[in-house]
């Protein structure tokens, strides 16, 4: 199967293609241009360019992805790399590996001789469906996650769904979490098709895992094409593809971005919390809180975190860059497939509701 699908507004261009099996002939492809090629890989995927290492104008930087190369360090060091090699302005950047690579060399490419052409191969089901949309990137701060960052959206997304064979379940399930998020938010009808189908998701049937990945991406294209920049007050914003990150992304500061949480186990925790608020606010009907989460059980997705009521969770929450004077403004439901944005909760509150839960 191959799929394109164009994102094309006044601001941005990007070509999404989703084939399986398609990584090292698209390299192949680019490589005849006479362009200086610099591919940033996850050491993990080292086999997957090891025989394309007799083109000249290939150039391989490996890097061990995770949220700990989403540093101010990282970020020079390869710039440093890049420049050492003789970057120019006609280069191409091209990123291979899950969502941390992609948001590092997102900004890279964005800034590096203040901009090269960026191109993305997303290897893991959450950067397929999520991070590699959008042209989002960046690195952390102490002071919270993506804090320092661009819109930057890549030329070219190769998405192959194949590649996902070679992940463990826990990451499998890391991107389901982002799948089902995007059809709690748009489509009820997705997510009944989910409940339907999760099981043979999980054992990778590749018709289901395209047809998800697909229907996935053009939710999230809906929000970006309207608002590539999140700047839109009303519920076509971008805004609407945060559900369940106020919540997941203080909990992955908490935990220093370590291992013992994963970003689609944070989201899964904070998409439930925030549907439990929906509910305590009058705007979530019991009998769909209940439905969202039995298929969270069913899936066996994290609901649940003991840390989640810690006062640094709720700090975290205030530090986030769509917050201000100890007011919250988060994404809520008003039923499954329908989203909103909700302003000025006042802190004290929500932390009435959260240790109430």
């Amino acid at each position: 199967m191959i799929k394109t699908i164009k994102l094309k507004n006044n601001i941005l261009k990007t070509r999404i293609i989703i084939k399986n099996k398609s990584i090292s002939d698209y390299l192949i492809k680019i490589s005849k241009s006479k362009k200086k090629i610099f591919c940033i890989v996850d050491y993990k995927l080292k086999y997957l360019v090891n025989k394309l290492s007799y083109k000249d104008n290939l150039n391989f930087l490996y890097l061990k992805g995770g949220e700990n190369i989403k540093t101010n360090r990282v970020y020079a060091n390869v710039c440093d790399q890049l420049l050492s090699k003789n970057i120019d302005r006609e280069s191409i950047l091209v990123a291979i590996g899950g969502g941390t690579i992609g948001d590092l060399c997102g900004f890279i490419s964005n800034t590096i001789l203040r901009g090269v052409d960026f191109k993305l191969i997303p290897t893991t089901l959450l950067s397929q469906v999520d991070s590699s949309i959008g042209g989002k990137n960046g690195i952390n701060s102490k002071y919270g996650k993506n804090l320092i960052g661009t819109f930057y959206h890549p030329s070219e997304v190769i998405i192959d769904p194949d590649i996902l064979k070679t992940l463990p379940i826990r990451q499998i399930k890391s991107g389901y979490a982002e799948i089902v998020k995007h059809s709690l938010i748009n489509d009820l009808n997705f997510f009944s098709w989910l409940e339907k189908n999760y099981i043979r998701f999980f054992n990778l049937d590749m018709k289901v895992i395209e047809r998800a990945i697909h229907k996935s991406i053009n939710i999230k294209l809906y929000y970006v094409e309207k608002d590539p920049k999140e700047n839109l007050k009303d519920n076509n914003s971008r805004a609407m593809l945060n559900f369940g990150h106020t919540f997941g992304h203080s909990l992955e500061s908490f935990y220093s971005y370590n291992k013992k949480l994963n970003h689609g186990e944070a989201i899964s925790i904070g998409m439930i919390t925030e549907a439990v608020i929906s509910n305590k606010l009058g705007f979530l009907k019991k009998n769909e809180l209940n439905k969202i989460i039995s298929h969270f059980k069913k899936a066996k997705l994290r609901l649940y975190d003991k840390n989640t009521k810690k006062n640094n969770i709720l700090k975290n929450i205030i530090k986030d860059k769509k917050n201000l004077k100890n007011r919250v403004n988060i994404v809520l439901l008003k039923g499954i497939g329908k989203s909103f944005y909700k302003r000025n909760i006042k802190i004290d509150y929500l932390e009435k509701i959260i240790k109430s839960i």
